[in-house]
């Protein structure tokens, strides 16, 4: 997707809970700090020595945060099915998405050795938006879940005041090129070759490229 002023929507059947649109901006403030703190304490958790695995309990988690008092199905596989405004993909059937999230996480921890953060961190922001299982929150989820990846895999939660999901929100048109270019790769592949997801992990990388920079910057002074 390359035009200009295009953007990726879910268009589910109507399940908001606040129509004013000044409400619901102040809720979705609210469920948006909620939702990073949540990463934040599993993230500390695995940490702290606790076994980590991905599992659908945990994306389940971070819809609900995202989406709490926003939507009736917040925290919950989305009942039917649902296409995604300016794209191309559409999504598979309701019934079959706790499956295909089962087998997302299993991807997840089956690699979690073989395969790079950034790697396992890209695989998850494209799939979840691929599965694109719930009514609302997709792209707020797939981008919580994907930087627990990547925190947890590199060990630390990781420093700077520009995180990749706020670089994402500040300039969304690079992440949405990613999920398509990952899209097309995926329609015409076995499987899933590594350079299905080798433009959305050139974004990963530069983004946390930049996370990193910040802190340092930080650390030394040279931060505005």
């Amino acid at each position: 997707m390359s035009d200009e002023g295009r953007v990726r929507h879910s268009q589910a059947q109507n399940a908001e809970v606040v129509s004013d649109d000044h409400e619901k901006a102040i809720q979705e403030a609210a469920n948006s700090l909620r939702q990073a703190e949540r990463v934040r304490e599993y993230v500390l958790g695995a940490l702290d020595g606790r076994p980590f695995k991905l599992r659908v309990s945990t994306i389940l988690d971070l819809n609900r945060c995202a989406i709490e008092h926003l939507d009736s199905y917040a925290g919950n596989f989305r009942p039917a099915g649902i296409a995604i405004g300016a794209s191309q993909h559409t999504p598979p059937g309701g019934h079959l998405v706790p499956e295909l999230v089962e087998d997302m996480c299993d991807y997840v921890n089956d690699n979690w050795e073989a395969k790079s953060a950034v790697h396992l961190a890209s695989f998850v922001m494209w799939r979840l938006n691929w599965i694109h299982p719930f009514t609302d929150g997709n792209g707020r989820t797939s981008r919580a879940v994907s930087y627990l990846i990547l925190c947890v895999r590199q060990g630390m939660l990781l420093p700077g005041k520009e995180t990749i999901p706020e670089q994402i929100v500040a300039n969304r048109q690079p992440y949405y090129e990613a999920l398509e270019d990952a899209d097309a790769k995926h329609k015409n592949a076995d499987g899933f070759p590594d350079d299905v997801v080798s433009k959305m992990e050139d974004l990963m990388g530069g983004m946390l490229a930049v996370q990193l920079k910040s802190a340092f910057e930080h650390a030394t002074g040279q931060a505005e």
